[in-house]
């Protein structure tokens, strides 16, 4: 059977050549990077080399200012606890979206319950937040923004330049953040250009191993340390280094950036066809995201009158993978959060599907997709007693239809 990837937002192929550079420190230079003796003095260069490689991928000025941490949720864990704690005398409120990953949602929802003041803002149908809003949300104790780079289940690619570039015009210093993980490699991703003190970036999503991304924390930003121990990481993330994964992910990330120009034509093309064709085949069905400000890739649907889960279901068993949403929220019968946000009928949010293409990805891969999903939805529409009762998707969510009866 015919095995067709397409779910590179949840994880990527580790490319051979950021494995093997992998093996040598686990099998060969595998001493402790924090020992001074013969075994660790050649892994500690390794990794500096590597903290190098993703200064110069995201534009940072200092090698210093790159934190390695075990993935993209424990660098924005640590970038939004270390700058609420090290800034609460200054105020307790932070600025977030209503579409945000899990990790920074989440990690907010904690900081609330130990006394800072949260404001999630709306997007628009497009999962977009305006520059305006963030501004009127302003207090003169806010401390802190955090806004993701680019929608992991959508798409979107938010302003992040622009509310930093109106951060930066307030007569007092506001902390900006952003999450990074699906945007690096797919669009350029520079710390100035951008207007952020924060960055935080994973390894899995760009060809690299997974368990290890990192933090950028601009200089002079005031942050404090979340865990304790040993002085590893200029005593901002102790424990001992995963040394063969940083490295790892130096090589991966010098690799995404410097083919990214490359990707980002050859994925927008497979976007173009791919969503093209599903809207053309399958009626009733919805691109999600904003039709332009999006990374080059991905796209997502939303299908009435059919489960996101038994369309998953029934395309793995053609060979096909991809995921109904966010690969860390795939354990759950909640529909989408963004989807949600963006305004989109609960009833409609549960038919979504999200399609990542990656730099393997072909265009008989896309048709394969296509030609498979066709059929599928079909039959499912047949079993569901919404599509045959002439399902109205404008009816009242958790409520009587009077039309197709709906409860």
């Amino acid at each position: 059977m015919r095995k067709v990837y397409l779910d590179n937002s949840a994880t990527t192929q580790t490319d051979p050549a950021v494995a093997e550079l992998m093996m040598k420190y686990m099998v060969e230079d595998y001493g402790n990077p924090s020992s001074v003796h013969g075994f660790g003095r050649p892994v500690r260069k390794a990794v500096e080399d590597a903290r190098e490689q993703v200064r110069v991928a995201i534009g940072a000025s200092h090698v210093g200012e790159i934190t390695f941490t075990s993935g993209g949720t424990e660098a924005a864990n640590m970038a939004l606890r270390g700058v609420a704690y090290a800034n609460k005398q200054k105020g307790n409120h932070i600025i977030t979206t209503a579409v945000e990953h899990h990790c920074v949602l989440t990690t907010c929802e904690m900081l609330a319950k130990e006394g800072f003041e949260v404001t999630v803002l709306p997007v628009d149908e497009y999962g977009l937040v305006s520059v305006e809003d963030v501004a009127n949300a302003l207090t003169d104790k806010t401390i802190l923004v955090s806004i993701m780079h680019a929608n992991n289940e959508v798409g979107t690619i938010m302003p992040i330049a622009e509310i930093g570039q109106m951060l930066r015009k307030q007569g007092r210093k506001i902390i900006f953040h952003t999450d990074a993980v699906q945007s690096i490699g797919k669009i350029p991703v520079n710390v100035d250009d951008l207007n952020v003190d924060l960055l935080t970036l994973s390894g899995h999503k760009i060809y690299g191993p997974k368990g290890i991304g990192a933090m950028y924390l601009r200089r002079g930003t005031w942050w404090q340390p979340i865990m304790y121990g040993g002085g590893q990481e200029r005593r901002r993330r102790p424990g001992t280094e995963n040394a063969p994964a940083i490295i790892g992910l130096g090589k991966a990330i010098e690799m995404a950036v410097a083919n990214q120009p490359e990707y980002y034509e050859r994925l927008t093309k497979l976007h173009k066809k791919v969503v093209d064709r599903v809207l053309n085949s399958i009626p009733n069905t919805r691109s999600n995201g904003h039709p332009e400000k999006r990374i080059p890739g991905h796209a997502s649907f939303c299908i009435e009158y059919v489960e996101g889960e038994s369309m998953l279901l029934s395309l793995d068993m053609k060979g096909i993978a991809i995921s109904s949403g966010s690969a860390c929220t795939s354990g759950s019968l909640e529909p989408s959060h963004v989807l949600l946000a963006m305004g989109i009928p609960v009833e409609i949010a549960h038919g979504s599907l999200r399609i990542s293409m990656g730099k393997h990805t072909t265009e008989e891969d896309v048709d394969y997709f296509v030609d498979s999903l066709i059929p599928i939805v079909e039959r499912l529409r047949q079993m569901s007693p919404l599509a045959a009762g002439g399902f109205d998707p404008n009816c009242t969510p958790g409520g009587s239809c009077s039309s197709c009866g709906r409860k």
